[in-house]
């Protein structure tokens, strides 16, 4: 097995087993096997085929409703702000998840303070902050926490607020040919082909 394999093998048990994202799943992966901090990491594609092996070696049994189950929330946040031109992307979206997933929502304003003024008057709680996004340019996300009964606990749900013009790229295929988010429409085919 190749040093970039072992490092996926382990950062994807951290991404499964503890909910950590793959940036720092792959740094901890480092610390766990002992390797220095300037070892080169495996690229993303390589770590989610490896959370997807994984789940299918030790999750086969529950991830799928998991899955399921945060479709379901995500869809939810998707027509409450359906006016935003909602798309799901990440694990959720790409079918990687578990209960310890977060849902990552683009949200595509004309207006990039609206999504956070319909929070303010629907009185939804929320953090806001700055991530990093698709582009690798910087963007505004408001985290707020969702009750998923079906998962008994609480989900984070990121929207990450995007100009309109975003949207024009955003739907062209990955290195490896996928969609890398789906609008409403796709979400709720995603749902009525795994019921």
């Amino acid at each position: 097995m190749s040093l970039a394999a072992e490092i996926a093998d382990t950062a994807a048990r951290l991404v499964v087993e503890d909910g950590l994202e793959y940036g720092p799943a792959k740094r901890h992966a480092l610390q766990q096997l002992g390797l220095p901090a300037r070892t080169p990491l495996p690229d993303n594609d390589q770590l989610e085929a490896a959370v997807a092996e994984y789940i299918a070696l030790f999750c086969a049994d529950t991830q799928p409703a998991e899955l399921r189950a945060l479709r379901r929330v995500a869809l939810t946040w998707m027509e409450r702000m359906a006016d935003f031109r909602p798309h799901l992307a990440g694990a959720v979206w790409h079918g990687t998840a578990t209960r310890l997933s977060d849902i990552y929502l683009q949200l595509f304003c004309d207006d990039p303070k609206s999504a956070e003024i319909l929070l303010i008057d629907r009185q939804v709680s929320y953090d806001p902050s700055t991530v990093q996004g698709f582009h690798g340019q910087p963007v505004e996300a408001l985290t707020l926490g969702q009750a998923a009964p079906e998962l008994g606990t609480v989900v984070g749900v990121h929207l990450l607020i995007y100009d309109l013009d975003d949207l024009r790229g955003a739907l062209r295929p990955d290195a490896r040919g996928r969609t890398p988010r789906g609008d409403t429409a796709a979400v709720r085919r995603l749902l009525e082909s795994a019921a």
